[in-house]
């Protein structure tokens, strides 16, 4: 049988609100930015923090370092509708352009509430043979993706993207933060 591919429709944004978020929870999404700050991850290493609550999604908006965030570069993702590609969002700032797939998977999984993507080849290259790997090339932000993620993230929590970097999942921050104590040797 045939997989029914869907076509490719542009993301719509409809901000509920331009104000910047006051969620108490995003004090949990800077804490990892303060542990990323004191990694040996370079300039060139980005990435994307996210933190599901209730029906709503926490995210750090387009073009932001997650290395430096603040309160401002928090978006909150009131509802998405995949299939038509709709999202309801409070925040100054657009959300990042993998809010998409970060709020797929973390719906359809009950033990995945926080994301760190991080953009890397290197630690692509340097955890290649030690975490499980997606097996296909996807483009960012496709539902292709977030399935793929999603098939692997049974494998373990701490997940290569193919030729691309790391995301690792988590129930709480605390998960998140043991897993880059772990694996980027970031001191406790």
């Amino acid at each position: 049988m045939n997989e029914r591919i869907l076509p490719y429709q542009e993301l719509h944004l409809l901000f509920i609100s331009r104000e910047t978020s006051h969620c108490p929870l995003i004090s949990e999404i800077v804490t990892i930015s303060k542990i990323l700050q004191e990694s040996k991850l370079t300039d060139k290493e980005t990435g994307i923090m996210s933190l599901d609550y209730g029906k709503r999604l926490l995210i750090n908006a387009k073009n932001t370092d997650v290395k430096t965030i603040n309160q401002q570069d928090i978006v909150e993702i009131v509802d998405y509708d995949p299939l038509k590609n709709i999202m309801m969002v409070i925040g100054i700032k657009d959300p990042s352009s993998e809010t998409p797939v970060h709020w797929i998977i973390q719906k359809a999984r009950d033990d995945i509430n926080v994301i760190l993507q991080i953009t890397s080849v290197s630690l692509f290259e340097k955890w290649n043979h030690v975490l499980p790997s997606t097996e296909k090339d996807t483009k960012p932000a496709s539902l292709e993706r977030a399935k793929e993620i999603l098939r692997v993230l049974q494998k373990g929590k701490s997940i290569l993207i193919k030729n691309e970097g790391v995301v690792f999942a988590g129930i709480n921050v605390k998960e998140v933060r043991d897993a880059l104590h772990k694996y980027l040797e970031v001191q406790q």
